[in-house]
């Protein structure tokens, strides 16, 4: 597949003309995985509810979640290095909807690890997707833009997501009782477990509803044209391939700054709804609108970045965002009330365009190897995982919330060294 496409009069396109229709298809795909990374992240609130559980057990929702993107995205990237990107996609589909599927049989069962293996199905299939989604977005253009694609692209992921926290809080927070963890305590077993049957299914509606439409884009994908989207030779050879990335200092420093952005992302939103709550002694459903917003933002904020990117390079701007989510997660420690709550909803303002800003800066321009490095920024997502745990046991430790943002502070400081490591190899023009 050609890379270098410009109209007759030597303007580059972004995305060029004949895969403009894959370009729309692969963009539906960004959206939905957004959808199910921002549903699972009330999933923390809800089960926190409903089993009277500690930020650091709920934690395990993410464990679960970003422990499969980390086991998949080398297989998927594997799967799509041998065979093609729709190989990859389908396979990536199939696996969100059976994970999605199984929340019914989770429901009826009420087990809290039956739900946890649904998820790691789940998350195994937008690891795929998102393995297989965003090189072939790089690779679908000119090098030259290959960020600004990606980014746009990127762009409609969080509108998924502001739709995962609609639809979280009208059909799954909504759907909790009122009653605390010390009223719980004090019901009989059978009072308890019709409460929280009611409570499960309304978790489960959601997802299987998603499994349904994700069917449909399954078919429409399945039967359409799609470009097959080489980029080099399918021959793996995967142990020198890895060894280049390792000596590819870009590279490398790019996963460890992925691996934190991701964990504090994940970390910031897993406990927004909690942060609201504790602040403005609001209940779940209520401190969900804040989340929603700053969801918000963070689309708005994409779309800007994106633009800018057109007049200030990409590593400027990462420098940029990265000390002021810095900035904004600092005062959403130390401030409180109203103050602190718009403090944490700048943050995700600021962190719209770190993920396919570090991810295009590492990537573009390796050829043969881009499959392989696309699968290192997916396994970086790992720090979903690790961040948000342990975000959960320091919030669990003091007792405060407030406190527990120390630690995606100091993440964004790494992507701050990354930025400006970026910015000084960048060849002066």
């Amino acid at each position: 597949m050609k890379t270098n496409r410009q109209s007759t009069s030597g303007k580059t396109y972004l995305v060029p003309k004949e895969f403009f229709l894959p370009f729309i298809l692969l963009t539906s795909l960004f959206f939905a995985w957004g959808l199910a990374n921002n549903m699972t992240d009330t999933l923390l609130a809800a089960f926190r509810k409903i089993m009277s559980m500690t930020d650091f057990q709920t934690s395990w929702i993410q464990i679960a979640f970003y422990f499969s993107y980390f086991c998949l995205a080398l297989p998927a990237a594997i799967l799509i290095k041998k065979t093609t990107y729709k190989v990859g996609i389908v396979a990536g589909l199939l696996m969100f909807i059976i994970g999605a599927l199984l929340f019914y049989p989770c429901s009826q069962t009420m087990v809290y690890g039956h739900f946890l293996i649904s998820l790691y199905i789940l998350a195994g299939g937008l690891s795929i997707l998102e393995t297989t989604s965003n090189p072939y977005i790089i690779l679908m253009g000119p090098e030259e833009t290959a960020t600004r694609r990606l980014n746009l692209a990127q762009s409609f992921n969080p509108i998924g997501s502001v739709t995962g926290v609609i639809l979280s809080k009208f059909f799954i927070l909504s759907g909790l009782a009122s009653y605390s963890a010390a009223e719980r305590a004090q019901m009989d077993v059978e009072e308890l477990t019709a409460i929280q049957s009611v409570e499960l299914n309304a978790v489960m509606g959601p997802y299987v509803g998603v499994a349904l439409i994700l069917i449909v884009i399954l078919l429409l994908i399945v039967f359409t044209k799609m470009p097959k989207g080489s980029d080099g030779s399918s021959a793996l050879n995967l142990a020198p391939t890895l060894k280049r990335l390792y000596a590819n200092k870009n590279y490398f420093f790019g996963v460890i700054a992925q691996f934190f952005y991701v964990g504090a992302q994940i970390a910031v939103w897993s406990f927004t709804i909690r942060y609201a709550m504790h602040e403005l002694a609001i209940n779940e459903e209520a401190a969900s609108t804040y989340y929603m917003l700053s969801l918000m933002l963070f689309i708005g904020a994409r779309f800007i970045f994106t633009g800018l990117m057109k007049y200030f390079s990409p590593g400027k701007l990462l420098l940029f965002a990265a000390v002021m989510a810095s900035v904004c997660c600092g005062l959403t420690i130390f401030t409180h009330g109203y103050a602190g709550v718009v403090s944490l909803m700048m943050v995700s303002f600021f962190m719209s365009l770190m993920f396919p800003t570090i991810y295009g800066l590492t990537v573009t321009g390796l050829g043969d190897d881009t499959k392989i490095a696309g699968s290192g920024h997916i396994m970086a997502i790992l720090g979903g995982a690790v961040i948000s745990a342990l975000q959960g046991l320091v919030s669990d430790k003091t007792g405060i919330i407030n406190h527990s943002y120390i630690v995606p502070l100091l993440c964004f400081l790494i992507v701050v060294l990354f930025s400006i490591y970026i910015e000084r190899k960048r060849p002066v023009v």
